[in-house]
Parts: structure tokens; C-alpha cells; sequence
């Protein structure tokens, strides 16, 4: 089985993003970057379906040259191979130009399953396995917490709201988007971060034509404000008060 995950280079939680002067993305030189959560997921995934039903994994990313830095944790988690579609302008850009930057070199890939990470930590739009999946024309299934693979086809478990879950049957090849937490994550190993070292990662050209069809007007920092409020009157009525502003304007009830 060929399986491909891709993944995306995000800013590390830790760091405190700074803002360009034009307030619309963060200032790059100054971040640190790590893999996306959800990806790590997908790829955790991936490698346990091979130990499974044998195959490849094949990890792929869009980004700029930094990217290589998580490609190649990918590599020493166990991935196999890399497709890198580099360029700069790929590291701010929206779900359906990073879609269409993968499509035409994993089109050619003819994958048997494509998985990735429900959303990306930084714009957390949670389209961009959903379009790539439109571009593949392949079938697709979000919000993914179990895979099963029988004779051939996909069944999956999905999570919806209210605690509630989904058990769907898929042909292959298929895309999914793979929930955090489906898994219990891997470390790369000394013995894993050596083989990377010899793997391929495979550059390849960013299609004629690709375009963003979205921009960012603004971003902003989100403002920590605190603000004590009093309750007067008697236990009962403070209580009541109390329970009301949780419910009507907390919204914690």
C-alpha cells in the first residue's frame, strides 16, 4: 500500500508571535517552527497502517526551505520517503494554493491513501485536505478517529459533536483527515534520525499558474483583559445572580 501524509511546517506554540509591520502574517525571522500537531497524528497513522498491510509512506509538504526541517523528523519517525514543493511563497498561503501546489506530484504518485492532519495550528481553516481531495478526485472523510482497512476498502470511524460517532464504509484510494489524539505518537529514535539522513526527499517544481484566492487584511493579538464585578445582597440573591451571568453571559452553564 503507497500511502502519503502531508504535513506543514507551523510556528512552535511556545513562541510569542510578533506581528509584520503591515499586521498581516508573523514575523518569520524571529519564530520558531515545529510540526503541526494534527499532521504528527496523520503520520503516526500512516506508519502503523503499514506496519499492518506493508507498503510505503510518503511524506509531503509545500513550504519554504525550512520546511525540510520537519520533513525530515518525518523521515526519522519511520517515513520512508519526501515530496518537497518549495517556495516562499507557499509559507502563508491559503488551503486551496497549497492544494494545488501538491495535486499534480502526487497525481502522479497514483497514491492508495492520502492522510492528513484535521487542521493546521496556525490558520486552522480545516479545508485543505478536503480540497486536495476534490483535486485528486478522490472520495474523502474528515474528522477521522479510526481506520480499518478489509479486503481492499476503508472502514472509518468518525467523530461528531455531542459525543457521538460515525462508522463509514470508503473504496480506495480515499483521503482522510486524521482528529488528534487518535494515537499515541512516536519519538524518533538515534537509529531513526541517522537513516533519515540517507532518505530521499525529492524537490519538485511549484506548477504553472498558482495563485492565492484569498488574502489576509489584518491580523491581530488577542487582548488579556480582567475585570471584577461585585454581587450585592443576600447569599440566596448572589447565588441567583450568580447563576445567571454564568448562563446568559459567561455562557459556562
Amino acid at each position: 500500500m503507497k500511502i502519503a501524509v502531508c504535513i506543514k511546517q507551523v510556528p512552535s506554540r511556545e513562541w510569542q508571535p510578533r506581528l509584520t509591520e503591515d499586521k498581516t502574517w508573523v514575523r518569520e525571522e524571529d519564530s520558531t517552527y515545529e510540526t503541526n500537531e494534527p499532521d504528527a497524528y496523520a503520520l503516526e497513522e500512516a506508519l502503523r497502517i503499514r506496519e499492518k498491510h506493508g507498503g510505503d509512506v510518503v511524506v509531503c509538504s509545500a513550504g519554504p526551505a525550512r520546511v525540510v526541517r520537519v520533513i525530515r523528523d518525518a523521515l526519522a519517525r519511520g517515513a520512508d520517503r519526501a515530496l518537497h514543493i518549495e517556495s516562499d511563497e507557499l509559507g502563508q498561503a491559503d488551503a486551496f494554493m497549497v492544494a494545488d501546489a501538491l495535486a499534480p506530484a502526487m497525481r502522479e504518485e497514483a497514491f492508495d491513501l492520502v492522510l492528513t492532519g484535521l487542521q493546521s495550528d496556525d490558520q486552522g481553516h480545516a479545508q485543505m485536505g478536503v480540497v486536495l481531495a476534490e483535486r485528486l478526485g478522490i472520495p474523502h472523510s474528515t474528522i477521522i478517529m479510526e481506520v480499518n482497512i478489509e479486503d481492499g476498502a476503508l472502514r472509518i470511524k468518525r467523530e461528531l459533536e455531542g459525543g457521538w460517532f460515525q462508522w463509514i464504509a470508503m473504496p480506495l484510494p480515499a483521503l482522510l483527515t486524521i482528529q488528534s489524539g487518535i494515537n499515541q505518537l512516536r519519538y524518533a529514535t538515534l537509529k531513526g534520525i541517522m537513516a533519515a539522513k540517507k532518505k530521499e526527499i525529492k524537490k519538485v517544481p511549484v506548477p504553472d499558474g498558482l495563485q492565492s484566492s484569498q488574502a489576509i487584511v489584518g491580523l491581530a493579538v488577542p487582548t488579556k483583559t480582567k475585570q471584577t464585578q461585585m454581587i450585592a445582597g443576600s447569599p440566596v440573591e448572589v447565588a441567583a445572580e450568580l447563576v445567571r451571568r454564568l448562563r446568559e453571559e459567561a455562557r459556562a452553564l
